[in-house]
Formats: C-alpha cells, sequence, structure tokens
C-alpha cells in the first residue's frame, strides 16, 4: 500500500473528452478525502500550455506546458486523456507523444482514457502490450499500431507499467482500480459510494453489457422494466406485479416481451438474475449464499442449477475461472 503523496498529471488536448478528465480526477480527488491525507496531488499539463475547449464546449485552465515539463522532475503518474480522431492525430498529441517517448521511463504509471491509447501508441508503448480503447476505435488502433495486442472487449486493462481504458466512464472503473492497489479495496469502496456508482465493474466486464444491449432494445411501452427488476431482484418479481407497472394485462406484457425480446417475463428476470450473480463471482467474495440471496434465487442450490442448466459450469468454477478478489 502506497503511504507518500503521488504527483499526478492529467495531460488534456483541444477537444478531449470532459468525463476523460473529470471522472479519474474525482476518483483520486475522492481518494484524498477518503484517507484524509493528500494522497495524490494532481495538475492538468497540455502541449502548449493555457486554457483548453474540450469536446462539448467547457474550458479548462493549465498551469503546465510540456516545454515548462521538460524543467521538472516526471510525475509519478501520467493520465493521457482522449480527443477527437476525425483526421488522425492532431500536432498538439503529436507534439505530445515525441515528449512522451523521451520521458516516460521516468513516469512509473503511464495510464490512456479514450482515445489517449493512439497518444500512447505513437510513442512506442503499446508495443508487445495489451490495451484497449473505446469500441469505436479499436479496429483503428489494431490498424495504426500492429505491434499492440488489442483485446476485444475489456473497459480497462493493464499490462506493466501501462494502463489502458474503454474511455469516458470507464475510465473512473480504471481509477477506482487503481486506488485499490495504492489504497486497498475499503478506500475504493469508499471513493465508489461517495460517486454514487451502481456498480464496481471489472477490468474483464464487457463494454456493452447483456443488461445494456437489451436496454438499447426496450420499446417504448417497456422503457425502464430491465433497470427496474435489475435494482429488485431480491424481491418476488411477479408477472402480474411486472405488467401492472407497465400498465397493461398479464398477456399483453408477455405477448409484448416475446415479440421484444424473444423470450417469457419470467425468462427475462431469470436472465438478469444470472447477469448479476456472474457480476458478483467476478467481483466480490461473496458466499455462494449471499449471491443466491442477492440475486433473488433463493438458495446456493438453485444457483448451482441456474449455472448448470444455463452455462454449462458450476458458480464455483465460473469464479474460478473469471473471478478477481476485491
Amino acid at each position: 500500500m502506497k503511504r507518500r503523496t503521488q504527483e499526478v498529471w492529467f495531460l488534456i488536448f483541444p477537444d478531449s473528452e470532459l468525463l476523460d478528465v473529470s471522472g479519474p480526477w474525482s476518483v483520486l480527488g475522492y481518494a484524498n478525502e477518503a484517507t484524509g491525507r493528500e494522497m495524490y496531488r494532481t495538475r492538468l499539463l497540455t502541449p502548449a500550455g493555457g486554457p483548453v475547449r474540450t469536446r462539448h464546449g467547457m474550458m479548462l485552465a493549465s498551469g503546465l506546458s510540456l516545454k515548462d515539463a521538460e524543467r521538472q522532475a516526471a510525475p509519478d503518474m501520467l493520465i493521457v486523456a482522449g480527443a477527437g480522431l476525425a483526421k488522425g492525430l492532431s500536432d498538439p498529441e503529436r507534439a505530445a507523444a515525441t515528449w512522451l517517448r523521451k520521458r516516460h521511463s521516468e513516469i512509473d504509471r503511464i495510464i490512456s482514457i479514450c482515445t489517449g491509447a493512439f497518444v500512447l501508441g505513437e510513442a512506442g508503448l503499446l508495443d508487445r502490450r495489451h490495451a484497449t480503447t473505446h469500441w469505436q476505435y479499436r479496429e483503428e488502433l489494431r490498424r495504426r499500431f500492429p505491434k499492440a495486442k488489442v483485446t476485444q472487449d475489456e473497459i480497462y486493462l493493464r499490462d506493466g507499467r501501462i494502463w489502458t481504458s474503454a474511455g469516458i466512464t470507464a475510465g473512473i472503473d480504471l481509477m477506482l482500480a487503481l486506488v485499490e492497489e495504492d489504497l486497498g479495496p475499503a478506500a475504493a469502496m469508499t471513493v465508489a459510494k461517495a460517486l454514487v456508482l451502481f456498480l464496481r465493474r471489472s477490468g474483464q466486464q464487457a463494454q456493452f453489457s447483456q443488461l445494456l444491449a437489451s436496454q438499447e432494445r426496450e420499446p417504448t411501452r417497456l422503457r425502464g422494466l430491465l433497470a427496474g427488476v435489475a435494482e429488485r431482484l431480491d424481491k418476488r418479481l411477479a408477472v402480474a406485479a411486472l405488467a401492472g407497472e407497465a400498465g397493461m394485462s398479464a398477456r399483453t406484457f408477455t405477448r409484448l416481451c416475446a415479440r421484444e425480446f424473444g423470450e417469457t417475463p419470467a425468462a427475462l428476470v431469470r436472465r438478469v438474475r444470472l447477469d448479476e450473480a456472474r457480476r458478483l463471482l467476478e467481483q466480490t467474495t461473496l458466499p455462494l449464499k449471499t449471491i443466491a440471496q442477492r440475486v433473488g434465487v433463493g438458495n446456493e442450490s438453485t444457483l448451482w442449477r441456474l449455472f448448470d442448466r444455463t452455462l454449462g459450469v458450476t458458480p464455483t468454477e465460473y469464479r474460478s475461472r473469471f473471478g478477481r478478489a476485491t
């Protein structure tokens, strides 16, 4: 566990995504509050210095340019925010890659958020390393940096001292994992609660969860159904009650679920229960009995049958393959 204050620089560019900066920045700020100490001292860095206009118009001020940075000791951690890639890397991003190519060996941890991975790639830091980026730019990252091992679907991952993430909110997940590594799981969970996160996601989680993919297909008459089910998994979710909440008869509700989701209401609820059980097995060390109660399947035996029938493995086998103790 790290004890001393770490110097953290956020490298940003014109048109950087605001959440790529503000999300991870807030995680570190809340970590300072959670510990009652300045564990992370943060500052902004831009290629030319001065204020920067982010992607949707908000201006961010900066007191440090790359020229200024040449005269200072390197930070403990560098976080490179993503920017637009409509015409490839911009001149500021290329300048940053040149600076990073010279200084990277002095920095303990280098992190990219979203398309910040392209700056790391330009600096040669992704060669023979596993890396990820926002799903829209994955193939472009593969094409431009063929020596990088671009993974298919993770929201973030680490390869040595290089961390990369899918971007936007995934930067928060990455930074929580980093805080957990530095300060322990209790501090990371305190920060997650302060940020009112619905859940903490592991790096192995897909950029699109099955629940999100299903929500994308929700018709207007069933809007909010899946989120409502996910929030009450430990309760009895009878078809008649769900239909009443949607303002329709059980028969109409069942017919609409079959048409829109290709399954009965009971199968839909069962699938959401399974997804949450998988997440808990991947990300926690909770006993199977507790997980069964949380997802509303009653007991451990029922949980075993659900996994065996649906996935062909037991919950214990699933955890051994995909679990990540927290």
